[in-house]
């Protein structure tokens, strides 16, 4: 971890990261993220614990279709535990460590599922990006809207130099987003992880940097 004495000497010319990269990595907790974002037809909010009751129903709903590829779901069976997940999750954002929104329909207010950025690396600009739909809101392009909102947070916002998403090779609605919103392949990562089912799987690697051309498929 940088402190305040080498902020300067990393951000001479040609030698590091930018200033706002390295004082947002000094203190990341200082940094003003938005609350809630907004698309056509969506309206992405950060998570709270009084959520607990909405994810539950839609993880209830939704097991079957998400356990080959979500372990955290697993988790929650309760109210209680769906709170305390909750409460972890709002301690991540504050710490500026994952930030995650839950998403709704702008209308009627329906709890669609979840995105979040994770493995966040604010010195040099990188998030990780995940995802989820609720059963009954896939097929209708939420997702693709909510990512592509959410990416275009993270570059216009948030200073980001790379948005990259990594899924199942086997999830192949997962990998439709990334290659429909244009989402470089960068690997195939052999035997990368251990599914949920137990089996030893590939996962693919998606992203988008700063300087490539977004949205034009």
């Amino acid at each position: 971890m940088l402190d305040d004495t080498s902020i300067a000497h990393s951000c001479e010319k040609g030698k590091g990261p930018t200033m706002a990269n390295v004082l947002h990595a000094v203190y990341p907790t200082l940094i003003p993220v938005a609350e809630e974002l907004r698309g056509p037809r969506i309206v992405l909010r950060r998570y709270r614990e009084r959520d607990a009751s909405d994810l539950l129903a839609a993880l209830d709903a939704s097991r079957l279709r998400l356990s080959p590829w979500l372990r955290f779901p697993n988790r929650l069976q309760s109210v209680e535990a769906t709170r305390d997940w909750l409460i972890h999750r709002e301690a991540k954002w504050l710490l500026r460590e994952a930030l995650g929104y839950a998403i709704w329909h702008g209308e009627t207010e329906e709890y669609l599922g979840g995105i979040d950025l994770h493995s966040i690396a604010w010195d040099r600009g990188f998030f990780a990006l995940g995802y989820w739909l609720a059963e009954g809101a896939e097929g209708q392009g939420y997702m693709s809207e909510a990512v592509r909102v959410v990416t275009d947070y993270a570059f216009d916002g948030l200073g980001a130099s790379k948005v990259a998403l990594r899924c199942d090779a086997r999830n192949t609605r997962s990998a439709a987003i990334a290659e429909r919103l244009g989402f470089v392949q960068e690997a195939r990562l052999r035997a990368e992880a251990i599914a949920n089912d137990g089996a030893l799987v590939d996962e693919l690697q998606y992203a988008l940097t700063q300087d490539d051309p977004r949205w034009q498929r």
